[in-house]
């Protein structure tokens, strides 16, 4: 499954899945930008990683809900890696949990600009770029949520179904173009927010205590979900657009 010689942007990527995903395609041969927001140091150690193994990494710094950053973000990469071929638009933040009754107007606008919103802005100016390549690929990351659209969670429901509506517009739109467009669907992943989303439901501090309540005896890592996305981004995947894979261990 070799991306060598290809450019990838993966956004929220220095922790948990982002990271993954990075690491796993800078292992399959692609050169990685990682975006993150916050935490420099822990994508500074994401691109170490990346670039132990014979890759270029560049960190670059930008919150998906903001316009000028991510234009700004497009040029560094392009300008220092080159034109991208390859973009997991994976940054995302949870809601709160309350009922739409409750819902701050702030924290809903907020959430529908970082899923959706935003990856809709980088996905139009990396276009022409991706246009570029004889093969090019979108990865959305997703949620189960949109299974289930579950009470108390309307913002963030509401969010993954239009980034997940996006996809699915873009695929038409770029399919001419040799861009695959796809969208991957975890559910609970051993992450930050997914300790935080159990400890608030259950009061469970280790996700390990639930491995003998989840399918297959264990829950769902952050290199279950790179292992689809690397999949899907190589040629053994070249026939594959508009689908979207849900990775829940089969519910």
């Amino acid at each position: 499954m070799s991306l060598t010689g290809r450019v990838a942007l993966v956004t929220g990527g220095s922790r948990g899945i982002g990271r993954a995903i990075a690491l796993a395609l800078a292992e399959d041969g692609a050169d990685v930008a990682i975006n993150y927001r916050r935490d420099a140091a822990a994508a500074e150690e994401t691109a170490r990683a990346a670039r132990e193994m014979g890759r270029r990494a560049l960190c670059v710094a930008a919150s998906i809900d903001d316009t000028e950053a991510v234009d700004a973000m497009v040029e560094t990469v392009v300008a220092e890696l080159g034109p991208p071929s390859i973009l997991v638009n994976n940054a995302g933040i949870a809601s709160r949990g309350h009922t739409v009754e409750e819902t701050d107007p702030a924290e809903l606008e907020r959430v529908l600009r970082v899923h959706a919103l935003g990856p809709h802005r980088l996905c139009g100016r990396l276009a022409k770029h991706l246009r570029q390549h004889r093969r090019s690929d979108i990865v959305m990351i997703s949620s189960v949520a949109t299974l289930r659209h579950a009470a108390g969670g309307a913002p963030y429901n509401m969010a993954k179904a239009a980034m997940e509506s996006l996809a699915w517009t873009l695929a038409k739109e770029l399919r001419p173009d040799g861009v695959r467009v796809n969208i991957v669907a975890p559910g609970l992943v051993e992450t930050e927010m997914g300790r935080r989303l159990v400890k608030a439901r259950s009061g469970i501090e280790d996700l390990r205590q639930l491995d003998d309540e989840m399918p297959f005896g264990r829950v769902c890592q952050p290199e279950d979900i790179a292992g689809v996305v690397r999949g899907l981004v190589s040629d053994r995947f070249g026939y594959v657009t508009g689908e979207k894979i849900n990775v829940h261990g089969g519910g």
